[in-house]
């Protein structure tokens, strides 16, 4: 096969643009898609001119709508190559304000396609993002949501969903009670698309108003779903937006009863440093209700058993934590994870050791608690912590506190 000369393509498509007849140009544009796939970029951005000024015509002839609903097919496939180069160079050449322009007149395939179009760029640039959030887009593609067909409306909350990753579209949304479409744009859609819905569902949340709003529209299901059923870096958002939502005391029972503790618990056991920091931060809230501290006591003591020494100290320093709690230190001793914490104290890592002498610090305020950690070995291997001297500052001190309290306490004072 000979190769392409694309300069000499490239010459034919401007001459059938700048006088072929309006069937030719169709024609010519058509083939440009197709080439689209193949040509140089530096080939396809010398197009992007000559396309965005069709759309932007103003006419009325009959043969303009079909001539600009071209022009955008062809600016859509041309944005979707390389790394976002072309997309960007296109809403340069106000792309972006033409497609607003002609959305609120359009409908059927032209209306699919402008929104097609208008997806791709905003996704890469910046800027006309902004060219949408300032100049009424909100407004606009919330008006065509409540109209448009079931095949055009994917690519309208894919559009949402990226818009409402800035903070002006999000308080317009909350404005504007349009909190239900980024719900919506959560569980519907390409997975990138409804991994940035989580992200701005997480975003909203911080506020109460919207927090609220957001649980009543069915947020938690839909990120629990997605937490569950995500990729990696999806968990990451679904699960960081979920525990943003359970951050008020109305929310914490309906996340768990969700199905959210086992799903933070295969966060806690993975090998992301941010995702076991999000798990430990969650169980820390969700355990505020009895319930599921038990539940999460169970997790913990699985992994305590059963995990590598990262999971491990995670699942100590949760349980250092819950033993701050007065209603967790019984679920903390009855799960039968002491003596599981006291052989780790022995022979575990330096992380777990240092949590683990923590959680028994804090537990050593309990009488009760107390003697179930001397009846499971715990003061011998406190003593000899503490006294020597090439372990950490911060597990002697913890070893230290403990031993404090059972010097108090006349059971254990002569010991």
């Amino acid at each position: 096969m000979n190769p392409v000369d694309w300069e000499q393509e490239l010459k034919k498509y401007e001459d059938v643009i700048a006088s072929g007849t309006n069937c030719m140009k169709i024609k010519a544009m058509v083939m440009l898609t197709r080439l689209s796939k193949h040509a140089p970029e530096d080939v396809l951005a010398r197009t992007i001119p000559i396309l965005t000024e069709i759309l932007g015509h103003n006419v009325s002839n009959d043969s303009a709508p079909t001539l600009q609903e071209a022009a955008a097919y062809c600016l859509k496939c041309i944005a979707c190559r390389g790394d976002g180069e072309l997309a960007v160079e296109i809403g340069g050449h106000g792309a972006t304000r033409s497609l607003m322009r002609l959305l609120p007149h359009s409908e059927g395939r032209m209306q699919k396609v402008l929104t097609k179009c208008m997806l791709v760029i905003v996704s890469f640039c910046n800027a006309s993002r902004t060219v949408v959030a300032t100049n009424g887009g909100v407004e606009l593609i919330i008006g065509l949501l409540s109209s448009c067909t079931e095949d055009t409306r994917r690519y309208l909350l894919e559009i949402l969903s990226v818009l409402a990753l800035r903070r002006d579209v999000r308080k317009a949304l909350t404005r504007l009670r349009a909190l239900h479409y980024v719900v919506e744009a959560a569980g519907f859609g390409s997975m990138v698309s409804r991994e940035r819905a989580c992200q701005a569902i997480g975003l909203l949340g911080v506020t109460r108003q919207a927090r609220r709003m957001l649980v009543e529209l069915g947020a938690i299901p839909v990120l629990v779903a997605m937490f569950r059923d995500g990729d990696h870096a999806t968990k990451l958002v679904a699960g960081n937006s979920l525990g943003v939502i359970s951050a008020h005391v109305d929310y914490i029972r309906p996340v768990a009863q969700a199905g959210a503790i086992p799903l933070y618990a295969e966060l806690l056991e993975g090998p992301d440093p941010s995702g076991k920091e999000i798990a430990e931060d969650v169980f820390c809230i969700l355990a505020v209700a009895e319930a599921n501290a038990v539940e999460i006591a169970g997790h913990l003591v699985r992994i305590l058993r059963e995990g590598d020494d990262e999971a491990k100290a995670s699942a100590a320093d949760v349980m250092w934590d819950l033993s701050g709690y007065k209603h967790t230190t019984s679920v903390v001793r009855d799960s039968g994870a002491i003596p599981i914490l006291v052989e780790l104290l022995g022979s575990g890592s330096e992380d777990v050791k240092v949590n683990v002498s923590g959680a028994f610090a804090q537990l050593s305020y309990d009488g009760t608690d107390r003697m179930a950690l001397a009846e499971a070995g715990a003061v011998p291997i406190l003593i000899d912590l503490m006294n020597d001297v090439d372990e950490v500052e911060e597990l002697r001190d913890n070893a230290a506190e403990a031993l404090v309290n059972y010097y108090v306490d006349p059971l254990y004072h002569d010991s």
